[in-house]
């Protein structure tokens, strides 16, 4: 009877051992077919070029083609829902980014809780907006700006490329810790957007360093300070906002994220490979052209950004009254 009931739980914990087993197997022969990353953003933003840097990379590394899919809308929500809410074996991913944790508070009804339906993978890249202003407005530093928006009150229009950017974001975190009031337009894009800017139709706006630093250079627009908490080594003798508000600190990040159960040792082995793209010299030149700087680290550490820039940024959309 003892050897018959022995020889049962040595079947029952073989079989219950099989699938992870099975599912570790898989995970050390992964990929053995082409991969998905999901951009849920246009072709040719920042977003789009994070996903193709990075999936030209990990196509080399891995032996597997990396297919870029944009799949815009929502502010990334479409795409970002599709990629969720896949199957968790490793074949899409999702560039994700600081949209995605904006929209967690953003937006009321959503069919995924980005933090927890998600396996951070690795984080990519991080790089500051810059604060500029319409050369017709009389101010070359942020206390002067403060001064003079305080003495014109409702004078100042903010342009942003949309509800609930990260140009908007930027804005209203501004505008709270400041206690300065600006009258926020909305644009469908950062292209118009600037265009209304360099016009002096608007005062001023939070842009991404890319497409502003140009204007920069040539005295088009004028740079009061950038919005990360370091200087910027596109702009070097810049300083942050942080220098004269205290508390101040955003910017721009995306990274690499799967569906919620996608096995560890895949994401481990994700993880690996972007970090090793992120020390390549040729990778880091090109997110300097792009004004970021890589961000490697771990799943845990880009599982704790997420989890802190969500917190953030949620306080700034209550304490905004923001609806998308």
């Amino acid at each position: 009877m003892k050897a018959s009931r022995r020889r049962f739980l040595q079947v029952a914990g073989a079989a219950a051992a099989f699938p992870f087993v099975s599912r570790g197997a898989r995970a050390q022969s992964y990929p053995t077919r082409p991969v998905k990353l999901v951009a849920p953003f246009p072709p040719g933003g920042s977003i789009d070029l994070a996903a193709r840097l990075i999936g030209q990379w990990l196509t080399e590394r891995l032996g597997q083609q990396v297919v870029i899919e944009n799949r815009p809308g929502a502010g990334g929500n479409v795409g970002s829902e599709a990629a969720i809410h896949t199957p968790p074996d490793g074949y899409t991913l999702l560039l994700c980014s600081v949209a995605n944790a904006i929209s967690a508070s953003l937006y009321e009804k959503l069919n995924y809780d980005f933090a927890q339906d998600i396996e951070p993978v690795a984080a990519i890249s991080r790089a500051p907006n810059v604060m500029v202003v319409n050369p017709s407005v009389p101010v070359t530093t942020v206390p002067e700006f403060i001064a003079y928006a305080k003495a014109n009150p409702g004078k100042i229009n903010m342009a942003s490329s949309g509800v609930g950017t990260s140009l908007h974001m930027s804005g209203e975190l501004f505008k709270l810790l400041t206690g300065v009031s600006m009258q926020h337009v909305p644009y469908r894009g950062s292209a118009p957007m600037l265009t209304d800017l360099l016009a002096g139709e608007v005062q001023i706006a939070f842009d991404n360093l890319q497409p502003s630093i140009p204007h920069i250079r040539v005295g088009k627009l004028r740079a009061l300070a950038v919005t990360t908490a370091t200087r910027s080594d596109a702009l070097p003798d810049l300083p942050t906002v942080a220098d004269f508000v205290p508390g101040y600190e955003a910017s721009t990040w995306n990274g690499v994220s799967a569906p919620k159960n996608t096995p560890a040792e895949i994401v481990d082995r994700l993880n690996r490979e972007i970090n090793a793209g992120l020390a390549d010299p040729t990778i880091k030149a090109r997110l300097a052209e792009m004004g970021a700087s890589p961000l490697p680290g771990s799943p845990a550490d880009f599982r704790k950004l997420i989890a802190d820039e969500t917190a953030k940024w949620a306080k700034v959309v209550k304490a905004a009254n923001l609806k998308a």
